[in-house]
């Protein structure tokens, strides 16, 4: 299990990228625009390098994930960007703190659910991931990915 519960921060200033984006479809998938771009900037990976893909996946499902279960009329979303020393650390952060995911992600989704993979491809897909409640408004879920050189 790579899921893990985190109460600290990142050690030491590490390069950031924050933005507040609409909780709609839309803005989740400007989050994953966004945070493929900041990977390239920052990594040099190709668009189209396993690591910007794997980057896309995770913050798309963490995105679709804050908008369809963290969402109130009227507030936004934060993707916060960060860079660590071997990878990038996705955060959403959304305004639903009593809504925590599952510890650990859910098991086996029935083949007709609509919903109950998002947490599933995280596991599959970050090396970690993790959520954190920093105040009584918010709660921040989070994964990291390596990034390759």
């Amino acid at each position: 299990m790579k899921q893990q519960e985190s109460t600290h921060e990142p050690l030491g200033p590490a390069p950031e990228f924050s933005l507040r984006l609409s909780s709609t479809p839309r803005g989740a998938r400007l989050a994953r625009t966004l945070a493929v771009q900041q990977l390239t900037e920052w990594c040099g990976s190709p668009y189209d390098s396993g690591t910007a893909r794997t980057v896309a996946l995770v913050t798309a499902e963490l995105a679709a994930n804050a908008i369809t279960h963290g969402r109130l009329p009227g507030r936004d979303f934060r993707l916060t960007l960060l860079l660590l020393p071997h990878a990038v650390r996705i955060e959403v952060t959304d305004t639903r703190p009593e809504r925590l995911p599952p510890i650990p992600a859910a098991g086996p989704v029935s083949a007709d659910a609509a919903s109950g993979r998002g947490l599933l491809l995280i596991e599959a897909y970050a090396d970690r991931w993790g959520c954190i409640v920093r105040d009584a408004l918010t709660k921040t879920v989070w994964a990291e990915v390596t990034c390759s050189p």
